[in-house]
């Protein structure tokens, strides 16, 4: 487990895994050396696609050092909190809360959640100089071992070793920190997923740099500014700040939901037909660029209306007058839909004098977008999925419930005796969450920024409010409030005081983490208080990711199962929850899996799927003899991977186990079995 982790760690050097791919998919590209080469490597492409040699990219001290860090694997274990996740409440819940640094949590998400999350959402730090960022990831690497693993000299890894030793707060070290973190939230992401990022005028520039480096500036969807300040923050030189960004980055097969109608936007649904259904009216023209004629001329066609009956036909029939699509100008423009679809939804259409003494045409647009009988042809500001009708998001955001002070006074009424400094408002939250998840009613909604878990409570609301099934992820890293203390003053050390209160009379440990989990579980209540009734998925498990201690390495580096007695000391130091856990999501399993406890004999083994895990000691000769039984008569019984926890077994059991092994192989059944031993 962690021995072969760290090993294979230690070979790791920069760009190992995108070499890896090119090895695989393109070997006739490297020479007898080993070496790439890049000339015969364009030859392969330049058919496919434009090479060119020309461009600009985004170069920071340390990218080289993030590039690399993104392709470490972590050396944490899940550690998961038994009492909590076995709760009636959360037991079944698809919901996870991970308390550990991000950078290890996206490295394990992405074991069994890579290509699966639909939306992430993060609030990272805005290094604005006062909001404590520096860049603060531990790893001890050496001027020699840099030099060699990212092919720099010696003063270039030392300045390194500085922006990571002294805990920067430098754009670079900024860049370094967000770097890993969005290259492997990148792997998270499905086919049809998007990422929105937070951010202020501090690095938006280079954020935006950064995030068209990692998911391609093709991918830039648009970035929205959000008003959360109306009054200005006062604290910049010229000019007081109301707002803050909202970058978006899609994958390719992104369709973005709309947000729900303000009350203002209903009010145009003004008119009702004859069946009592509320409609709104719409110019069939189209309105902007491209608007002309020779833009679609299909779209340009003449239709025709009866002034006195107010009859509307695609013929030039008797007592009809012509209409056709003009401009602004009174040049030929084009309808909005196609010749077919107009035909066939005349029973929606009006005639209407404009103000220009031209008689136009406008449809109906129905409230409820079951009833609205066509699929538009060309770009429209409204969409048609789902049982409600949505508006196309802008690029501007204003309004008080988006408000920092809102958001303040939502997380008051849950905690009141906690203090955050700049937590997010629930209605932001909700509506990145109708944009990104497209009125779907499943899939996994992400945030490894988690602060005081806002997302979560806006998942919790979003499908208490439409009836769906979003499941949420969330990481947070469990900051010392003992250690901020120390260095605190003024309303920040009254702030921490504050928090550390509230945690003790909530019995948790002084970690940030803990407040934002108890956010969540007032949060639920609350809903539960108010819909007794809701079926709602308003649990959630709790994991820890744990490091691996000093001592537990040195009991790891002499461990020695040769001898005929079990040492157990160092699955002493880590129990069967802890190996199970890590192993499971490490197998692609999840959190949310149909791992199984078998009785082999008194022996309890886990079976999940195609896996079968050994971690508890004492694997006598008769659970495996029942292992074996169980094998040749249960045909449902197959798992073609048998793990052992290397550390649990003596070297009798391992051979006995081994030697069964290779029967069952070896037998006229000839299953297929991998025994993986790990450490």
């Amino acid at each position: 487990m962690i021995k072969d982790i760290i090993s294979a760690n230690e070979r790791v050097t920069l760009n190992c895994k995108e070499m890896s791919v090119l090895r695989e998919n393109f070997p006739a590209c490297f020479r007898a050396d080993g070496s790439f080469d890049i000339t015969r490597f364009s030859e392969f492409l330049k058919d496919k696609i434009d090479i060119s040699h020309e461009g600009y990219e985004l170069k920071f001290l340390g990218k080289n050092y993030a590039k690399m860090l993104a392709s470490l694997d972590t050396e944490t274990v899940i550690v998961p909190d038994e009492a909590h996740n076995s709760l009636p409440e959360n037991i079944n819940s698809e919901n996870v809360y991970i308390s550990g640094d991000n950078l290890d949590g996206l490295k394990h998400l992405l074991k069994s959640y890579a290509g699966q999350v639909k939306c992430i959402y993060i609030d990272p730090p805005y290094n604005t100089g006062s909001d404590g960022f520096v860049y603060n990831d531990k790893f001890n690497f050496t001027v020699e071992e840099l030099v060699e693993k990212l092919s720099i000299d010696e003063e270039q890894a030392q300045r390194i070793l500085d922006l990571t030793n002294r805990g920067s707060a430098s754009h670079s070290a900024w860049l370094m920190f967000m770097y890993p973190r969005l290259q492997l939230a990148k792997g998270l992401l499905s086919k049809d997923g998007v990422i929105f990022i937070s951010i202020d005028d501090n690095e938006q520039g280079n954020l935006k740099l950064v995030c068209d480096d990692i998911f391609g500036e093709q991918n830039f969807a648009g970035q929205i500014a959000v008003v959360n300040n109306l009054k200005g923050r006062n604290d910049r030189a010229n000019i007081a700040t109301t707002h803050e960004y909202l970058l978006m980055y899609v994958s390719e097969n992104f369709v973005s939901g709309g947000l729900p109608l303000t009350d203002e936007q209903k009010k145009q649904y003004k008119y009702t037909d004859e069946n009592g259904n509320l409609y709104a009216l719409r110019d069939l023209r189209k309105r902007g660029r491209p608007d002309r004629r020779e833009d679609r001329p299909n779209m340009y066609f003449p239709i025709y209306f009866n002034p006195e009956t107010g009859d509307i036909s695609m013929n030039a029939l008797n007592g009809y007058e012509k209409i056709i699509p003009l401009r602004g100008d009174g040049s030929d423009g084009r309808w909005r839909w196609g010749k077919d679809h107009v035909a066939n939804s005349l029973n929606i259409l009006h005639p209407d004098k404009n103000n220009k003494g031209r008689w136009g045409i406008k449809h109906r647009v129905y409230l409820n977008p079951a009833l609205n009988p066509v699929v538009l042809d060309d770009e429209f500001d409204e969409f048609d999925e789902g049982e409600e009708r949505t508006s196309k998001a802008k690029s501007f955001w204003q309004g008080g419930e988006l408000s920092t002070d809102v958001a303040r006074r939502t997380l008051k009424a849950i905690l009141p005796d906690v203090e955050f400094d700049y937590p997010k408002s629930v209605e932001l939250i909700k509506r990145v969450l109708h944009m990104g998840i497209s009125g779907q009613t499943t899939g996994i909604v992400c945030d490894f920024f988690s602060g005081s878990a806002t997302t979560m409570q806006a998942v919790y609301e979003l499908n208490q409010d439409r009836n769906s099934n979003i499941s949420c992820i969330l990481i947070q890293l469990p900051e010392n409030l003992d250690d901020k203390l120390k260095t605190a003053s003024g309303e920040t050390l009254r702030n921490i005081k504050k928090n550390t209160a509230f945690l003790d009379s909530a019995h948790r440990t002084h970690t940030i983490d803990y407040l934002g989990l108890e956010r969540i579980i007032r949060a639920a209540n609350k809903m539960r208080e108010e819909c007794p009734d809701t079926t709602a998925d308003l649990g959630f498990k709790h994991y820890t990711l744990a490091e691996v201690s000093q001592n537990t390495l040195d009991k790891i580096e002499k461990f020695d199962n040769s001898e005929f007695i079990t040492d157990t000391t160092v699955y002493d130091e880590f129990g069967t929850a802890t190996v199970l856990t890590t192993w499971l999501v490490h197998d692609n399993y999840g959190f949310v899996n149909k791992c199984e406890m078998l009785d082999l004999a008194g022996y309890t083994a886990y079976w999940c799927e195609n896996h079968l895990y050994f971690i508890n000691p004492e694997l006598s000769e008769e659970a495996i003899k029942a292992l074996v039984e169980k094998y040749n008569t249960e045909g449902a019984f197959n798992p073609q991977n048998i793990v052992l926890f290397g550390y649990s077994f003596n070297y009798v059991e391992m051979e006995n186990l081994k030697t069964n092994v290779k029967i069952l192989r070896d037998s006229e059944k000839n299953l297929k079995i991998n025994l993986d031993v790990r450490y």
